[in-house]
């Protein structure tokens, strides 16, 4: 079976999926990881923010604040962005939690992502204004006792976060 793909830079026809290179040009193709940023935002009582997602992919589970980073965009910048976008604050950027292989459903492709998650918390007398768009709710979990979140790149993370936070 071809793979029906096409060249960026000439439009020739690719014999294969990337990783292969264009047999007319020569150009090389690579499937690489898109970047992300998440927040698990701690509110100082062992408990984290969780938004239910209002879209797909996976509307309804639980997930923690954030999204994809823009091209050119530092990880701690496009986590703050993603904040004042998904939650109306701007937060208080802690640690660095780690970064974790995981897929994401878009346009009927699995693309992969690269998930960077920080530590986060919110200013004293902060408003969450949650972006309806992006989540139809919000609560606090238990960071020890999380429920299973839309994306397993979340399990893995929360459970680091665990040990983390110690």
């Amino acid at each position: 079976m071809t793979f029906a793909g096409h060249c960026f830079r000439c439009g020739a026809a690719l014999s294969a999926a990337p990783p292969c290179a264009c047999g007319s040009c020569g150009y090389e193709h690579y499937l690489n990881a898109r970047p992300t940023v998440s927040l698990i935002i701690l509110d100082g009582a062992g408990r984290f923010l969780a938004l239910r997602r209002a879209r797909a992919p996976r509307a309804g589970l639980w997930e923690t604040p954030g999204g994809f980073c823009d091209g050119w965009e530092e990880p701690a910048d496009a986590a703050r962005r993603e904040a004042r976008e998904e939650l109306g604050v701007d937060i208080e950027l802690g640690d660095f939690v780690g970064m974790y292989l995981g897929g994401y459903e878009f346009q009927g492709e699995l693309l992969p992502v690269l998930d960077c998650f920080f530590f986060a918390t919110l200013p004293a007398g902060a408003q969450l204004l949650v972006d309806a768009v992006e989540a139809s709710e919000h609560t606090w979990f238990p960071l020890a006792d999380p429920p299973p979140m839309a994306f397993e790149t979340m399990d893995r993370a929360l459970r680091d976060a665990v040990v983390r936070a110690g």
